[in-house]
């Protein structure tokens, strides 16, 4: 019974997890130990082969949910053939391992994805105090290219999710190495390996069905695997009364009123509408927020002048162009990137 089992509905699930599925879905009560016999037995799994450790200290959790969050992307394929690649974003709680947020997309690794899985997170248990993540260029930019304001202060602009958490009030805090973020690493392997297996049975074929599938994994996933916190209180933070967060997690441009009162993103060109009294305001900087909700909303200080649809994928950031030496030494004025990290259509700070 075992056996078959093993070879056709839950071909590939590791001796714990097949365990586990014999008990909930088959009634069968065997011990870990008993279906790895039966398995070793016929040949149907062999023994992990691990490399020797290296030494390593082992970073204490933090004692409270909420004080520290860490984050991380995986692209992989994840149904095996059966559908697209998919890229796996989520959030996880340091104290208690709890995974906090995750979604599959299509896109890589991207700023929209974790300023989506930032919503669900903020929305769900509230704001962190601190970010462990790794040093991609999408938290905070990395590159030799400074503007002139740049350099009168002293710092980079921030990107379009550093300037999120920023708002936030979150400190990231950068990971120098794979093995520093072991736990959220260890998470993500035992998705690629019960994860998977859940997706296999459920015969998911598409990113909503992959999403459904990783809803309940991530339920069980907590009950599982989550543990109490060393300290029973949390530092999860409310947000502040009249917070936007619809506008916090956006992609922010700044850009200067044409004479005829338009603005441009991308390719496209927006007509804003007049103030009260029909009076004009040519040559003055508005704010664009291009929100998740796939509305583009422009604002005059905090007054909103315009919101309108525009999905986000009808404006598609241009990847950063890597210079050779000769170039940079043949380009006299630096290069002036947007708040994602990526050259700007227009100047923003």
């Amino acid at each position: 019974m075992i056996l078959t089992l093993a070879r056709g509905k839950y071909q590939g699930f590791n001796d714990s997890h097949l365990t586990e599925k014999l008990l909930a879905e088959e009634n069968l009560t065997v011990s870990r130990e008993t279906v790895r016999r039966i398995l070793r037995a016929a040949k149907l799994s062999s023994p992990q082969k691990r490399r020797p450790r290296k030494y390593r200290s082992r970073r204490p959790p933090r004692p409270r949910f909420g004080m520290m969050a860490l984050t991380d992307a995986s692209r992989h394929h994840w149904l095996e053939g059966r559908g697209p690649v998919l890229t796996l974003i989520g959030f996880q709680d340091d104290a208690t391992g709890q995974i906090l947020a995750a979604h599959f997309q299509l896109e890589a690794e991207n700023t929209v994805g974790y300023l989506h899985a930032l919503h669900t997170m903020i929305t769900a248990h509230g704001v962190p105090l601190s970010l462990y993540r790794d040093r991609h260029s999408i938290f905070q930019r990395n590159d030799s290219h400074w503007t002139l304001a740049e350099q009168l202060a002293g710092k980079q602009a921030p990107t379009q999710l550093g300037r999120a958490l920023d708002e936030l009030g979150i400190e990231q805090i950068p990971a120098y190495s794979p093995q520093a973020k072991g736990r959220i690493e260890r998470a993500w392997r035992t998705c690629q390996d019960r994860l998977v297996s859940e997706l296999r049975l459920a015969q998911a074929t598409t990113l909503p069905q992959a999403n459904a599938v990783l809803a309940r994994f991530c339920a069980d996933y907590n009950q599982r695997f989550a543990r109490p916190a060393a300290e029973a209180a949390s530092n999860f933070r409310r947000l502040p009364r009249r917070f936007d967060l619809a506008r916090c997690l956006s992609l922010h441009y700044r850009r200067v009123v044409a004479a005829d009162h338009t603005v441009t993103l991308g390719a496209q060109s927006i007509a804003l509408p007049p103030l009260p009294g029909l009076r004009g305001y040519a040559g003055e900087t508005v704010d664009l927020s291009h929100q998740l909700d796939g509305r583009l909303r422009v604002y005059r200080g905090d007054t909103l002048l315009l919101a309108q649809p525009l999905p986000l994928e009808e404006h598609a950031e241009p990847r950063p162009v890597r210079l050779t030496s000769a170039q940079k030494r043949k380009t006299p004025t630096p290069r002036i990137y947007n708040l994602s990290g990526r050259p700007a259509l227009a100047a923003v700070t």
